[in-house]
């Protein structure tokens, strides 16, 4: 009978124990502020916005108590409307919205960080290798940008100028950043281009372009901006945050735990992941670009210490609304949830 007992007291103990070792300071997560809300999405189908969709149709929005909407729109800016609009609650877009914002007195602040690097390249078309071997040989030049203005012609224009040209001293066009860019390029419309995957990876892929500039790493970012490059934040309103700091942590877990699955996510992982519709009817392009791009996405959601930095010395140069000494970098980011999330997913 002891003996009996005695084992039932040992697997009660060690159940009890088990339970104990569970995350979320117990047996349940915090239940989030704002169970129910909309995010603004600057392309859901670019893997620029890769950690929102693996977030979403991996179920880890509704894992930490979340039903989130997302709302797809053409570009950045336009999601940035919705969320200024007051039609959609957080915004997933560049971390340079939040400087631009400032600098127009209203204050939003980027809370997980996506992607560490920019994911542009810039190359020259086959054609005109022979003539344009450089960036330094590119005055005169007709090149291809995703439109005007856009994150395409930042890149473009501060690799440039490192290289001793002026954006005055080409004609930027504005392309697209879909099958459009492959009719210019077939066309002989440009001479070179600055623009984004999966068409970048489908250009090199055939020969139609050789590159000079690669932004879709870590090494290839720095070398363009002499240091960190923040890219895709999830960002809100600081109101916001300060009233809804449970939502603001589970939107960053779920963008967190996405992150670190897209890190070791095997190709038939991706595919199952991703919805046909946005495969382009290529799986192995997709998988390619994926692959080429895979670096940029930051493993722990952290923005990095030189990246604010670096993002604002780079637009200035680019945008003279942007004037950096009316600019509190401390105010446009915050480590605090992601650096939470990430302790999750050591």
């Amino acid at each position: 009978m002891l003996n009996q007992w005695m084992q039932r007291a040992t697997r009660a103990c060690v159940m009890l124990l088990a339970l104990a070792a569970l995350p979320g300071d117990g047996f349940a997560k915090d239940t989030p502020e704002m169970p129910t809300l909309t995010m603004a999405v600057g392309g859901l189908p670019g893997l620029y916005y890769l950690p929102v969709l693996a977030a979403q149709q991996l179920g880890y929005f509704k894992d930490e108590g979340l039903n989130v909407t997302l709302e797809d729109f053409a570009g950045g800016s336009k999601a940035l409307e919705a969320v200024v609009g007051g039609s959609a609650e957080v915004g997933a877009g560049a971390f340079e919205h939040t400087l631009f914002m400032q600098a127009k007195g209203q204050h939003y602040r980027a809370f997980v960080l996506m992607g560490r690097a920019p994911q542009i390249v810039i190359g020259v078309v086959k054609s005109k290798a022979d003539q344009i071997k450089s960036l330094a040989d590119f005055k005169g030049a007709k090149v291809g940008v995703s439109a005007p203005g856009s994150s395409t012609d930042l890149v473009l224009t501060v690799a440039l100028r490192k290289a001793g040209v002026q954006r005055s001293d080409i004609s930027a066009i504005g392309v697209g950043s879909g099958a459009t860019v492959l009719a210019a390029v077939g066309s002989g419309q440009i001479d070179a281009l600055s623009n984004v995957d999966p068409m970048m990876t489908k250009l090199t892929r055939s020969g139609a372009i050789k590159v000079l500039v690669d932004t879709r790493t870590v090494k290839g970012t720095q070398e363009v901006f002499g240091g960190m490059m923040p890219a895709a934040t999830l960002y809100a309103a600081e109101s916001f945050i300060q009233k809804n700091p449970k939502t603001t942590q589970a939107l960053t877990n779920a963008i967190v735990h996405a992150n670190h699955w897209l890190q070791t996510a095997s190709d038939a992982d991706l595919l199952k992941m991703v919805p046909q519709a946005y495969l382009l009817g290529d799986p192995t392009l997709y998988l390619d670009a994926f692959h080429n791009v895979r670096d940029a996405y930051s493993p722990d959601g952290l923005m990095p210490a030189d990246g604010p930095a670096t993002s604002l010395r780079a637009l200035s140069s680019f945008d003279s609304r942007l004037d950096p000494k009316k600019i509190d970098l401390s105010a446009t980011y915050t480590n605090q949830f992601a650096s939470k999330a990430a302790a999750q997913f050591k």
